[in-house]
């Protein structure tokens, strides 16, 4: 690729420019005519973002970024290993490519991949980069992927999805029929050049409302990163007929936390008890999973609430999610909140609970930070009560 910001001068200046704050960057002089002064801040900003996130692109020279967007909406090179464990066959094709982060770790585990992207400067761009990371089996195609799969015309082990949503649908909640492209609508076309299919979703979807568009489920795969979730993925298998299972992740810095389960196997009802001695939080791919039943009776902990989702128990146990000491238990009313609590430093976590931890801090003066976590929530009597906990490592 032939573009006047891969001179040598300028990356040099780029990689120099990391950490100057845009807004002082946006007033500098450009030392560099024949390239358009936006152009160049706009890969500072972008492989900025690309240091904890994308650290292989990061530490490779001569690579192209594109805008901020498109970097921060590519999967992290975490959550693209995470993929790369659940395809496998001769051949994949990708029919969102963006970035091409998701089929550079495909390709470690397919020979043959397809990367189709309808913006052709993105596609340059991913060609490009794909050459500075010596990867020579895949193929960057330009142009609508459901023409390039008519073109094609071969059947793929793996078709692989990341619509995005469309700008005109409106609000944080939305459904599949709201993307490009519309796989609902298109799900039989795509049975036509392969028998599975991996579909990438943002972690607001509902998982519920998916599966009433969607057919031929198997797996669903909760990813958090550090926590927080990333994304969802949906294996779906032509003429798969059977229990969906739920596969929760949570790739952490130095391990995974995983939690499997099969969607509506188990009637039973945890038990609900009191507060004991320790309390445990299930990690956030487990709360987006929905498992609130499945975690307590596999554990075989108690819950303090149908609705709270805190887990209790006398014995210290491993725990998918963090794990806290109890300290005190106390009952929030006035007296006892201003004794235990006001004027003090604590981090507040609310689990079914009417205020939110802004109103609490403002109302009791607490402040945040320090050693001290503080969990407002309600038992099985409908009381409200604080627990005052130590974490657990």
């Amino acid at each position: 690729m032939e573009s006047p910001i891969l001179k040598s001068s300028i990356q040099e200046f780029i990689n120099n420019s990391l950490t100057i704050p845009l807004s002082k960057l946006a007033l500098q002089k450009n030392p560099f005519p024949e390239v358009e002064w936006i152009d160049i801040v706009k890969q500072i900003e972008a492989k900025a973002k690309s240091k904890d996130k994308l650290p292989l692109w990061f530490q490779t020279e001569s690579i192209i970024y594109p805008t901020k967007i498109s970097i921060e909406q590519t999967s992290s090179e975490k959550t693209a290993l995470y993929k790369s464990t659940l395809v496998s066959g001769e051949s994949l094709i990708d029919l969102t490519g963006g970035f091409g982060i998701d089929d550079f770790y495909f390709s470690k585990v397919i020979p043959q991949i397809i990367h189709c992207e309808i913006n052709p400067e993105l596609s340059n761009i991913v060609s490009h980069n794909l050459k500075q990371l010596q990867v020579s089996n895949i193929k960057c195609c330009v142009g609508d992927s459901r023409e390039t799969l008519l073109h094609l015309s071969q059947k793929w082990d793996w078709i692989y999805i990341d619509p995005s949503r469309r700008n005109d649908a409106k609000g944080k909640v939305f459904l599949l029929k709201d993307c490009l492209p519309n796989v609902p609508e298109n799900l039989d076309f795509y049975f036509e050049y392969s028998n599975k299919i991996l579909i990438k979703t943002a972690p607001l979807l509902d998982l519920s409302s998916a599966l009433t568009e969607l057919k031929n489920v198997k797996n669903i795969h909760v990813i958090a990163l550090e926590n927080e979730v990333k994304e969802l993925l949906w294996e779906i298998h032509k003429e798969y007929v059977g229990p969906v299972s739920i596969k929760t992740a949570n790739l952490l810095k130095d391990k995974t936390e995983v939690f499997d389960f099969i969607l509506g196997e188990n009637s039973n009802e945890p038990l609900m008890g009191m507060p004991k001695r320790y309390i445990y939080e299930p990690n956030s791919a487990i709360m987006k999973s929905g498992g609130f039943t499945e975690v307590a009776l596999n554990y075989n902990l108690e819950k303090l609430h149908k609705h709270s989702h805190l887990y209790t128990s006398d014995e210290l146990i491993d725990f998918p999610g963090r794990r806290f000491e109890i300290h005190k238990v106390v009952p929030y009313n006035k007296s006892e909140i201003k004794t235990e609590l006001s004027n003090t430093k604590s981090n507040i976590t609310t689990r079914n609970f009417p205020e939110t931890v802004e109103n609490i801090r403002k109302k009791w003066k607490i402040k945040d930070g320090g050693t001290t976590y503080s969990f407002f929530t309600t038992i099985e009597n409908n009381d409200k009560i604080v627990l005052i906990c130590n974490k657990i490592p």
